[in-house]
């Protein structure tokens, strides 16, 4: 199949649509993006009525969507090393850990950012 060249709002159109169906293949397949998106639609209304400037919200709010998109892309980097191969190789297993990394150093900015804006 010949890619197409899409320009101008067609492109846009179909950037949505792969965009939303990253999101629903993430979303059915990935438990720990669940649990993360749980995370941010409780504690998303909280930042709203704890922040006390929009530079707060912001900021709250921020760090929780920035978990998602680091969730996205550590999603992506363990698609495409399972789709390389199911063998054990080092550089798989790092990039994994990586991935994972990412995530959790997002999780730390989570904490970092809440507790210096509410309690700082």
């Amino acid at each position: 199949m010949i890619e197409q060249d899409h320009r101008g709002l067609t492109h846009f159109i179909k950037a949505f649509g792969w965009s939303m169906a990253g999101l629903r293949s993430t979303f059915r397949h990935e438990e720990a993006f669940r649990q993360e998106l749980l995370l941010c639609l409780i504690l998303a209304p909280l930042g709203v009525w704890l922040g006390d400037t929009g530079v707060e919200r912001a900021l709250l709010l921020g760090s929780l969507l920035l978990v998602l998109v680091v969730e996205l892309l550590n999603t992506g980097v363990e698609a495409t090393v399972d789709r390389i191969g199911s063998d054990h190789h080092p550089l798989s297993g790092r990039a994994k850990d990586i991935g994972s990394a990412a995530v959790f150093v997002a999780l730390g900015n989570v904490i970092m950012v809440w507790g210096l804006v509410l309690f700082g």
